[in-house]
């Protein structure tokens, strides 16, 4: 079945300069949308943007700190000059500080909510009140399976993804008498620059894979962690035309790590 919905739409990506965002930005671009590129690591960004203006796609690069609501709101409107109004959003920027509650400072938990949970907040208020004028938008927010679970070492982490869930959630619900989609994709371990802070030694993915009893991780039953790809192809459907009855849902894309939670 063909992927409708998005060829010619205008995309913005937070976090895209790497790992998941850059997944979902070269997904997005390769079914034809118009790719507004966000996150502070400038030079990956106009690396990729100038990748994908050459092969055709029309992409443009916004260095922005999302947990900076003024940086968000000059972003936005740049964009909506520049590209034209922005239909579909996927907030993917993240950020990850491993350590037990009692190791965790002021400044590190007040990160996870800054980036993880303020950003989203703050990108898809400005991005949904343009939508809510137009009736129509697809938000999707890349979570955590972490968000369903405890995780030991990861209590800022966590809590800041479930806020973020929850917050994507309720926003589905008030605005979908605007015909807006919001919907969550919770990924778990997947092959990226922050999933590598996680591994304790060379053997890699080998731990995370069969689970740890004494951090009450079961592993991963399908015995493989995440591409990139494969959470960016969870968001293509969300934000398309085959999920146009789907909102306020949750997909979890971790292999069973979580046991359907």
């Amino acid at each position: 079945m063909e992927i409708t919905g998005i060829n010619g739409k205008v995309a913005l990506v937070t976090g895209a300069a790497q790992g998941i965002g850059e997944a979902v930005a070269r997904a997005l671009a390769r079914e034809g949308a118009v790719v507004a590129a966000c996150d502070q690591k400038e030079a990956e960004l106009i690396s990729l943007t100038a990748d994908l203006c050459g092969s055709g796609v029309q992409a443009a690069a916004y260095k922005t700190d999302v947990s900076c609501s003024a940086e968000v709101e000059v972003m936005i409107e740049r964009i909506e000059e520049e590209l034209g109004p922005i239909e579909i959003l996927v907030n993917v920027a993240g950020v990850l500080r491993i350590g037990g509650v009692e190791s965790l400072g002021d400044e590190d938990w007040q990160a996870h909510f800054n980036v993880n949970t303020n950003g989203v907040f703050y990108t898809s208020r400005s991005v949904v009140r343009r939508m809510a004028s137009r009736n129509s938008g697809a938000i999707v927010t890349v979570s955590s399976n972490a968000s369903k679970v405890p995780r030991a070492q990861m209590s800022a982490y966590a809590a800041s993804k479930a806020a973020s869930t929850m917050f994507t959630k309720c926003l589905g619900l008030e605005y979908a008498r605007h015909h807006i989609r919001c919907n969550v994709v919770s990924p778990g371990s997947t092959d990226t620059g922050m999933q590598r802070l996680l591994w304790k030694d060379d053997q890699g993915t080998g731990p995370i894979i069969e689970g740890a009893l004494d951090s009450y991780r079961v592993g991963i039953p399908l015995g493989r962690i995440a591409l990139p790809s494969d959470i960016a192809d969870a968001v293509i459907f969300l934000v398309s035309d085959r999920a146009r009855h789907m909102t306020m849902q949750d997909v979890c894309v971790d292999g069973g790590a979580t046991l359907g939670c």
